[in-house]
């Protein structure tokens, strides 16, 4: 063969290879697209999958089948999503949490990293998060509350899914802002937590307002404040941490769909649109709306924007309040 020929050849090949690629990009999705939720089933990341997998999927006329796997603060599920194939076949949900505590708290311990290592596909929903009391704590407000616990040091315990968790850190942030200690009860998961903050095992809880507003309603936990940048439509009378002196607090948690680094970009655009689709039925944003979350769709850079604000913030957080989880 000689040098010409041979070029030719490599030449077709590539040329083959590039169209059986544009041609897949173009069939996708031909198969079930699995979305990984990195927590447990029942919380306000695990709705908001099931509701994209459900109105997205059918606008992609394929299956969407969610499949939790919990663990690390959601660590373990999106180092899943980190080592699939990039071709749109694994997506993962993507929260504050996986994305913005989590690598201020790990460092260098966490097994993915949130920017080099996921395609942003859209962000979905914002949601706040409420500091909420077992009514056998007597105070009636966070006013009330800090004055007791300011003059009580370590008499109060407080219930998170975990050490580092999104909610750990931001109940340490408070205490730090706010000049008080509790005592930090670390949970395997977010409901284990809750169960106890129910019980009065434990006094306080944080947690998304979707997840604990059932609780609060029945009064089997009092609301003190929101973590979000107003009040909640859901709890208007519960005032958020900037009206009570803390804008330093920030706003509410998020979670969005990425996918693995290197998933081609057709692919992405076909991902965002089907699931911006789905965010306009009537039925999707009632079911969001009722569990207190507010619909945010955007484009992959925006979400990407939104990524890298959430890091810098916990990063701060981390610092300031001395997380670190050995």
């Amino acid at each position: 063969m000689n040098k010409r020929h041979f070029l030719s050849v490599i030449a077709l090949a590539s040329l083959s290879t590039l169209a059986g690629a544009a041609s897949a990009q173009a069939a996708f999705p031909d198969k079930p697209i699995k979305l990984i939720v990195p927590f447990a089933p029942g919380g306000s990341t695990d709705l908001a999958a099931r509701l994209v997998a459900e109105f997205a999927g059918r606008e992609l006329g394929q299956s969407i089948v969610v499949e939790n796997r919990a663990g690390a603060g959601g660590s373990l599920g999106m180092e899943m999503v980190a080592k699939a194939k990039p071709d749109g076949y694994t997506l993962g949900m993507a929260t504050v949490s996986t994305h913005g505590s989590n690598p201020a708290v790990y460092g260098s311990k966490l097994k993915y990293d949130p920017v080099k290592d996921f395609a942003p596909i859209t962000n979905v929903a914002t949601t706040p998060s409420v500091f909420a009391v077992n009514p056998k704590v007597s105070a009636k407000s966070m006013k009330e509350f800090l004055a007791y616990a300011q003059a009580n040091p370590k008499k109060i315990s407080f219930a998170s899914p975990g050490t580092g968790s999104l909610g750990h850190a931001n109940i340490e942030h408070f205490m730090h802002l706010a000049k008080f200690e509790m005592v930090h009860v670390p949970y395997k998961g977010a409901g284990q937590a809750m169960n106890d903050a129910l019980g009065g095992q434990v006094d306080a809880i944080t947690d998304n307002l979707p997840t604990a507003l059932p609780h609060i309603r029945s009064g089997k936990l009092r609301a003190l404040a929101v973590l979000s940048e107003k009040r909640s439509p859901t709890l208007p009378d519960v005032p958020t941490y900037a009206e009570l002196g803390f804008p330093a607090m920030g706003g509410g948690g998020w979670f969005g769909v990425v996918a693995p680094a290197g998933t081609p970009q057709p692919v992405v655009a076909k991902l965002n649109a089907a699931i911006h689709q789905a965010m306009k039925n009537p039925e999707f944003a009632r079911k969001m709306d009722e569990s207190g979350a507010t619909l945010i769709p955007g484009t992959p850079q925006e979400f990407a924007k939104q990524i890298e604000q959430a890091m810098q913030r916990y990063a701060r957080v981390a610092q300031v309040a001395d997380i670190r989880v050995d």
